[in-house]
């Protein structure tokens, strides 16, 4: 299977964006964790395809202050059935919200929100399958694959109100 690849130039920094002619694998910041995991590197060619020129269509439209909509995107994420459960649950949080990790594991009926963010950490879809919208128990600010700075730019970018002190744990 021939893999397309192209650079996208965010005002965040470079992405990665992967397809298959049938949809988007990934979307990377260039050097956050779990970059690219799982893409064998001699099936990547670095030319366009209309998978990939629709995705540089909604990242456009979304750093330009729009709030384009996933399912104008053909997405084809690779991940276990757990992971792809809870990356459902990150495509359902709306632009400009946020969710708990703990939201999360309620919602699928999982014991474990440390589970939930090991799946949310391997999100292979940044900014267009949400993960930077989940927060702490408490609505702090918690890890991100490609930074906190970048999570932080991303939400405020949305208008969301951030907790302006941190809160002690109890």
């Amino acid at each position: 299977m021939t893999l397309y690849k192209q650079i996208y130039h965010s005002p965040l920094g470079d992405l990665s964006l992967v397809a298959d002619s049938q949809g988007l694998i990934g979307v990377w910041f260039v050097g956050q964790k779990y970059f690219e995991q799982g893409i064998n590197n001699d099936a990547i060619l670095e030319a366009d395809n209309t998978v990939l020129s629709q995705t540089r269509q909604w990242l456009d439209a979304y750093f330009a202050g729009e709030n384009p909509k996933q399912g104008e995107l053909l997405l084809s994420p690779q991940g276990t059935p757990f992971q792809k459960q809870v990356w459902q649950v990150l495509r359902e949080i709306p632009f400009g919200q946020t969710m708990t990790y703990g939201d999360i594991a309620e919602r699928i009926h999982c014991h474990s929100a440390r589970a939930v963010g090991g799946a949310v950490g391997r999100n292979p879809l940044s900014i267009i399958v949400p993960c930077h919208r989940v927060l702490g128990s408490y609505g702090q600010i918690t890890g991100y694959a490609s930074g906190t700075d970048k999570k932080i730019w991303l939400l405020q970018h949305e208008g969301v109100k951030l907790l302006t002190s941190s809160r002690s744990s109890r």
